[in-house]
């Protein structure tokens, strides 16, 4: 009887216990399960979002294949691609309209089926030109479908793999027929450019004459004058030898002679007549010296490179200028008697007009004006720096003055060519160069750099 409480007190310990247990070992079960349903919403996450970045990828890499296609078809030259063998991988829509054959037909062939056989050894170098370096501008004929030759320009270069191995080949051309057609349309546009040129340089020489008609008349009339006035004299003493002469021939007596040798003044005249040839012939040398000036001033220079004297140039066109001109501006010289240099002296003499012109009209309302013309040498080059005190260029139109009708005088006062023909001159024509600043005492100087000698 004592051992029934105390059993069954065991039991109901031993039932407490299990359900502990029972309890317990359902929080375990729930505890896995919730991490498994855990791991498995992380594993799906995951599963999202390399679903959403790889339908990403794919769509970027659906759009790069399309915008190539697209820039591959818009080419209007032909282009082939070709792996290492030299097989055809692709060709682009201007190459099936050439040759008349479709990408599909022509994939996988050799890309020498596409040319003539004559240039079957070149194309089977290819890949070792590929090796090497690229294939530039090599003239070859394709085979249309209906077997015509279509003459080509192609270039050829290496393709290169994700890994940078050489995979392959990528051939480009151009019917030669059209490059041939655009080598002509820009050597007729280079022709008429040309001649264009040679008109502006002609109109504004033609410009410039006739800003110095009144100097070049002035030139011309002084010589012309001192010949007139010794013909003049020289007739008058041909009257009187042949008065001489007559009463010779008509057996006059001695003395009849010298009165009349001494009323006609004979000895006189006698020593007369050799300053007036000499003179006579200095003036001639002189007119013709100008009209040669002025040839080479006008008529274009087609002569061949000539060594002339810089100075009596300068001095010529100073002259020329300054006769013209309303301003009288003190002209300072800095430079030797002779500097001698080997170009074509028209075109010098044209440019140098121009810059005095220039440099006059700068100074038009100034009061006491100054030129300063500077000669010296620089290594292998004569310079020549022309200088007025006017008010100089202003900053903005310094990079501007050579640009061709840029002026900043007034409405039919200039064409605006005269610094851009000289500049054209200076730096083509005469291989030089001609700059521009303002100097730091005031004005604007012109530097003119001439090479010792052309090359041609």
């Amino acid at each position: 009887m004592n051992d029934q409480p105390h059993q069954s007190s065991s039991l109901t310990i031993q039932a407490g216990l299990a359900s502990e247990l029972h309890q317990h070992n359902r929080q375990l079960d729930d505890s896995a399960w919730i991490e498994v349903v855990q791991h498995m919403d992380s594993i799906y996450a995951d599963l999202v979002h390399y679903q959403v970045e790889l339908e990403e990828k794919n769509s970027a890499l659906e759009d790069a294949q399309l915008f190539i296609q697209s820039v591959i078809s818009s080419i209007s030259d032909i282009l082939i691609v070709c792996n290492i063998n030299g097989e055809i991988q692709q060709v682009n829509h201007a190459l099936e309209e050439v040759i008349g054959t479709t990408a599909e037909e022509l994939s996988g062939k050799p890309i020498s089926s596409l040319f003539s056989k004559k240039h079957l050894g070149l194309i089977a170098e290819f890949p070792e030109h590929i090796r090497s370096g690229s294939l530039i501008d090599c003239q070859i004929e394709l085979i249309s479908s209906d077997q015509k030759e279509i003459p080509m320009a192609i270039n050829c270069c290496a393709r290169f793999d994700h890994e940078n191995r050489l995979s392959g080949m990528v051939v480009t051309g151009r019917p030669l027929g059209e490059l041939r057609k655009a080598y002509s349309a820009l050597h007729q546009a280079h022709e008429k450019l040309k001649t264009v040129n040679l008109q502006l340089i002609q109109s504004e020489k033609m410009a410039s004459l006739g800003r110095l008609v009144a100097g070049v008349a002035h030139e011309l009339n002084n010589p012309i004058s001192f010949l007139y006035a010794n013909m003049y004299a020289l007739k008058n003493y041909q009257q009187k030898f042949k008065t001489y002469i007559d009463a010779v021939h008509a057996n006059t007596s001695h003395d009849q002679l010298q009165k009349l040798r001494s009323q006609l003044g004979i000895d006189a005249m006698m020593d007369d007549i050799n300053p007036l040839v000499e003179g006579s012939v200095e003036g001639a040398e002189r007119i013709s010296e100008i009209v040669q000036n002025l040839r080479k001033f006008t008529t274009p220079q087609e002569r061949e490179k000539q060594s002339f004297n810089l100075i009596p140039v300068i001095k010529r066109a100073i002259s020329w200028v300054l006769k013209a001109a309303k301003t009288n501006p003190e002209v300072i010289h800095n430079y030797p008697t002779e500097f001698y240099i080997t170009n074509n002296e028209g075109y010098v003499h044209q440019i140098l007009i121009n810059l005095i012109q220039n440099a006059i009209d700068a100074m038009d309302h100034k009061d006491q004006p100054q030129l300063i013309i500077t000669v010296n040498k620089d290594n292998n080059f004569a310079q020549l720096h022309i200088q007025d005190n006017g008010p100089g260029i202003k900053q903005q139109n310094l990079v501007k003055v050579f640009d061709p009708f840029f002026t900043t005088r007034a409405v039919g006062s200039g064409t605006g060519l005269g610094l851009y023909i000289s500049y054209g001159l200076a730096t083509e024509q005469c291989q030089g160069d001609l700059t521009v600043s303002n100097h730091k005492q005031g004005g604007a100087e012109f530097i003119l750099s001439l090479p010792l000698e052309i090359d041609k």
